[in-house]
């Protein structure tokens, strides 16, 4: 038996659509050829054939004016202003309309019109060309005087020339003249004639459309209504959340019958979706369930919800396992506070079971020289023959020496070859990913935590390896204050008896010092006492290399018998006398030496005077250098005291 053809609903309004749109679009066709032959025409009229008749009439009132103008020029000799207009109209008005009527002839259809144009130009040229002949010969008054100027050249042109070749181009221009009044008017006719054709057409297809229209409707609605009304009852028992019985009703094979089969569906889906939602809400998150298409939106949202479910679990298992775990490590820190060695060895194994890790290490910062810190290995857990381990790694040195100097985690998932080894009951394997972690509080490194592992760590479990290195970090630097803080309580008490033992020396040295304090008072007496009876019985100089006296004290100024001022701007070459004797004393004073002698000292009245002088160098502050001291006393004196 053949299947039955399928002439759905949506055929059928597409049948009848159709209909109606070909009537429309016929009628639109129809009216668009009718309308742009009407343009057509309206356009040429008005751009092409109207403003050629325009320009036609010119060209024939332009030869009459020049005909008149000319024979005004030959016969009217003082008449000024029509030889003047004759000139404008030679050199301003006819050019103008000669590049008209040639752009306007290039529009026209028939080429005889066309060819006509040119001759008529042709031979308006030639006119103007004989009539610039005559007005350049009939100038001035003497040119109207001589009558063969005038008699032949003029007049005789015009009777000969003009006149017949302006009547010759008015009869040509007349005739192209009529030859477009008559398509002028064939243009009108075709316009009134396609005006009439598209009002026929438009009434025909409207009535056409009109009766068309209305059996459409009429079919379209018997065969949308009555179906309708079945899937109206079905939908408003959904709508007030009732589930109808799947229905066993045979219906129509077109669009209507798919909607009602798709209600049916929609029926059955929504009890199975239910029953997934309440599946759901009993925390069965493992129930199958089948979005009705892949559009479905509430079966959509349905899975989504318990994607976000299962995601919410993983969290809360991820944070669970987190929060166990820094307890455990707590614990395990707080009861190995004492044995760093010990704590390390507790801390990485633990860690690599917690983490299900295969090996794992930790490396702790040793600064006993603070010129030359190292990570030193402090624990290791399932990484074989730990006494050939490298125990010592420099900053930047490897994998860890990198995450130590830039204080951030390593996680690599591409492992070199013989980077390290995993040893199992298979032999011996690459690892698939290694994690280093450096061990740091408030940006401080203690220490390193690697770890070798088949299995991908997870993100919350590098954050968790990150957050146990800073709890490490943490117990370390606690324990290292610790230590520091017991040692630096024995040094202190070590510096409390070092400060009374010095205590004790300082109180012995004070009375020493005090006893030599006396002892210095009464040596500066002593000498202060020298200096006065020097100072009072001898006269004092003070120079600098050059012998220029620099400071002198009151005898000196006395027995010398000069103003201080003057004493001041001597030299001691200005006092000796004996030249042999003052080279003596520079030679011995540079050198260092003492001198002593009995030297003649000029006076100021003019008089010498022996005296004994007794001079040598002294080096003061840095600024001036080396100063020569003299102490001179009179022969007279000497003698006395001796």
């Amino acid at each position: 038996m053949m299947k039955k053809t399928r002439f759905g609903l949506g055929k059928k309004i597409f049948l009848g659509f159709s209909v109606l749109i070909s009537f429309f679009a016929l009628n639109a066709v129809l009216s668009i050829i009718t309308l742009n032959q009407s343009e057509e025409g309206l356009s040429r009229s008005s751009d092409v054939v109207e403003p050629s008749m325009e320009a036609i009439d010119q060209l024939e009132n332009t030869a009459i004016r020049s005909k008149m103008l000319i024979t005004n020029w030959v016969y009217l000799q003082t008449n000024e202003e029509d030889k003047q207009d004759l000139r404008t109209l030679h050199n301003v008005e006819y050019p103008t309309l000669q590049a008209r009527v040639k752009e306007l002839s290039q529009q026209w259809e028939d080429s005889t019109e066309i060819a006509q144009m040119d001759t008529i130009l042709q031979e308006f040229d030639a006119l103007l060309a004989t009539e610039k002949r005559i007005m350049s010969t009939l100038v001035t008054f003497e040119d109207y005087e001589d009558p063969v100027k005038k008699m032949v050249e003029g007049e005789s042109v015009i009777e000969e020339v003009v006149l017949p070749s302006t009547a010759s181009l008015l009869q040509r221009i007349d005739k192209l003249q009529q030859q477009k009044k008559t398509e002028l008017a064939s243009t009108k006719q075709e316009i009134i004639d396609s005006s009439s054709l598209l009002m026929t057409i438009v009434l025909s297809l409207g009535i056409g459309i009109t009766v068309v229209g209305m059996l459409i409707a009429y079919i379209t609605s018997r065969s949308i209504t009555r179906p309708i009304s079945y899937i109206s009852s079905i939908v408003q028992q959904m709508g007030r959340g009732e589930l109808p019985e799947e229905s066993t009703k045979r219906f129509s094979n077109d669009e209507m019958g798919d909607m009602a089969e798709a209600v049916n569906k929609l029926s059955v889906g929504l009890r199975q979706t239910a029953q997934f939602a309440e599946n759901i809400g009993q925390g069965n998150l493992k129930a199958e369930f089948t979005p009705l298409s892949e559009n479905d939106v509430l079966g959509s949202a349905l899975l989504e919800m318990r994607r976000n479910l299962q995601q919410v679990a993983e969290d809360e298992a991820r944070r669970n396992w987190t929060t166990e775990g820094l307890a455990r490590f707590g614990e395990i820190l707080r009861q190995n506070t004492n044995n760093l060695a010990e704590l390390a060895d507790h801390i990485i194994g633990n860690l690599v079971k917690y983490t299900k890790a295969n090996q794992g290490r930790i490396f702790i910062l040793n600064e006993d020289n603070p010129d030359d810190p190292y990570l030193e290995l402090q624990g290791c857990y399932a990484w074989d023959r730990k006494k050939h381990l490298n125990q010592r790694i420099d900053i930047g040195e490897g994998l860890a020496g990198q995450a130590w100097q830039e204080n951030s985690t390593i996680y690599i998932t591409d492992v070199p070859d013989n980077y390290v080894t995993i040893r199992s009951g298979l032999g011996d394997a690459n690892p698939t990913c290694i994690l280093i972690v450096p061990l740091r509080v408030n940006e401080e490194v203690f220490g390193v935590i690697e770890m070798a592992s088949f299995q991908i760590f997870a993100p919350h479990e590098v954050e968790f390896v990150e957050k146990i290195g800073t709890s490490i970090a943490s117990t370390i630097s606690s324990v290292r204050i610790n230590q520091r803080t017991s040692h630096l309580l024995e040094e202190s008490q070590m510096l409390t008896e070092q400060m009374r033992a010095q205590e004790e020396e300082m109180r012995q040295n004070m009375e020493e010092l005090q006893a030599t304090q006396e002892e210095m008072q009464r040596a500066q007496r002593a000498a202060h006492d020298k200096e006065e009876l020097i100072n009072s019985t001898s006269l004092l100089l003070e120079t600098d290399t050059r012998f220029r006296i620099q400071l002198t004290n009151g005898r000196a100024k006395e027995f010398l018998g000069h103003a201080t001022d003057k004493v001041m701007s001597f030299s001691l070459h200005d006092l000796m006398t004996d030249g042999d004797q003052l080279a003596d004393l520079k030679r011995k004073l540079e050198a260092g030496h003492y001198w002593q002698g009995v030297v003649s000292l000029n006076k100021s009245n003019g008089k010498s005077e022996e005296f004994l002088v007794i001079a040598g160098s002294i080096h003061t502050s840095e600024d001036q250098g080396v100063r020569y001291h003299f102490i001179i006393n009179r022969i007279a004196t000497v003698h006395t005291n001796a």
